[in-house]
């Protein structure tokens, strides 16, 4: 049976190979931070972190790189510190590479040439893969959605307008996920090396894709809001700020430019035929859930932000406030009571910031609903008059919990 290793195998594209590939009789090894899913999908696994100097070393990889074992690199950062670049795009593919007996494949993209970070490690990815396949995919789409695809279903189920950046004209030539692990297959059996772009048959504007989009989640059709790009620029700038995912500066960028790919020298040289995108639109219909994601997908930053300015206030108020405005009530001395609302003042604060941050979102969410039990269980012990309180004093809690718990539903992206 033949063998691949897959890094970054949890990632969108890095799942549609890992499928593709076994369903092409591969025998897979999907390597990911938290492989855990990937294993439930009955996969072979390798948990490993690339900015873990331990995968840096060819003695790391050599056990799952055995001779005639391939290696499909799917791994990549769009944004990061530059020691996270460094590692994930050059010193730990160049390790295993170095440990490689076997033919080799990297999933880049086309814009290679850009002035990001992204682009610029990329370029340094694609050095060290010169004599293998490096495939550059334009813009890759399937049934699931991640990045800059989830904010394309997102504006394409906004109310009233349909939003695109500047005239809405930028070409795109999609391609399926699943039609490029097919391409990924074919080139590996037949151990084509070179540089290839890769992209679907049918080039549509910005503003066709997302009417596609729309159409597909059975929205009727609605007018485009033509965002200029400065505009445009200036939220994906307070995107990267305040780390809201794909509204980024670059995907903006992205969007303004359009993402072509040029397939046909690579599908000149195969057998596989990708699918044009009005095609793999329509062969399956939307359910509620995608549009349900559509539709969550923007609100799931606001919830956060919404959550970062509750926590920010509550801790100003717990830091800054009177010992006379919460002492009466309470069944504790005034020194222990002020100790408490100091101290949890800066407990919220800390909160704040870290959802300002996105940092460590899930163990974030679940701090945060453990201190909204604990100041409901402690209120109510000492002050269980509150639940009667006319502006809703404890009450509010409940649904504050509600939507902890959604946010904390939502806080993974793939």
């Amino acid at each position: 049976m033949r063998q691949v290793l897959i890094l970054g195998a949890d990632g969108f594209i890095g799942r549609h190979l890992a499928f593709g590939l076994r369903a092409k009789g591969w025998s897979v090894t999907a390597q990911a931070r938290n492989p855990d899913r990937l294993a439930a999908m009955g996969f072979q696994t390798l948990r490993a972190d690339l900015t873990d100097p331990a995968t840096h070393s060819p003695a790391f990889w050599a056990p799952h790189l055995p001779s005639g074992v391939a290696l499909v690199n799917a791994a990549g950062l769009l944004t990061g510190t530059e020691p996270d670049f460094r590692a994930v795009h050059r010193d730990a593919p160049a390790a295993a590479l170095q440990a490689l007996r076997g033919p080799a494949l990297l999933i880049s993209a086309v814009g290679t040439g850009a002035d990001t970070p992204f682009a610029r490690w990329r370029r340094e990815t694609e050095a060290l893969f010169a004599g293998h396949c490096i495939l550059r995919p334009g813009l890759v789409l399937g049934e699931t959605s991640y990045g800059g695809s989830s904010l394309l279903r997102a504006l394409a189920a906004m109310p009233v307008r349909l939003p695109v950046v500047g005239d809405g004209s930028q070409p795109f030539n999609p391609i399926h996920a699943a039609d490029l692990a097919e391409v990924v297959a074919e080139c590996l059996e037949t151990g084509l090396p070179g540089l290839w772009e890769i992209g679907g048959p049918e080039v549509i504007t910005q503003t066709e894709l997302a009417a596609g989009y729309r159409r597909w989640l059975g929205l009727s059709p609605v007018p485009p809001l033509h965002l200029p790009t400065p505009a445009a620029m200036t939220l994906g700038r307070l995107g990267d700020v305040l780390r809201i995912g794909p509204v980024s500066a670059t995907a903006v960028a992205q969007l303004q430019a359009g993402v072509l790919a040029r397939p046909e020298p690579l599908l000149a040289r195969l057998k596989t035929r990708p699918r044009p995108v009005s095609v793999f639109l329509d062969a399956r219909p939307a359910g509620t859930q995608d549009l349900w994601h559509a539709r969550l997908y923007l609100l799931k930053p606001l919830i956060r932000l919404s959550l970062a300015v509750l926590w920010f206030a509550s801790g100003l108020l717990g830091l800054a406030s009177p010992a006379t405005s919460f002492t009466p009530g309470l069944a504790l001395p005034e020194p222990i009571a002020v100790a408490l609302a100091r101290g949890f003042g800066a407990l919220d604060l800390a909160l704040a910031l870290a959802l300002l941050r996105n940092w460590r979102p899930r163990p974030v969410a679940l701090a945060q609903i453990a201190l909204v039990l604990a100041y409901t269980a402690g209120l109510t012990l000492l002050a269980p008059a509150l639940w009667l309180d006319p502006y809703g004093g404890l009450l509010k809690n409940l649904p504050i919990l509600a939507l902890l718990l959604t946010h904390l539903a939502l806080v993974e992206e793939r």
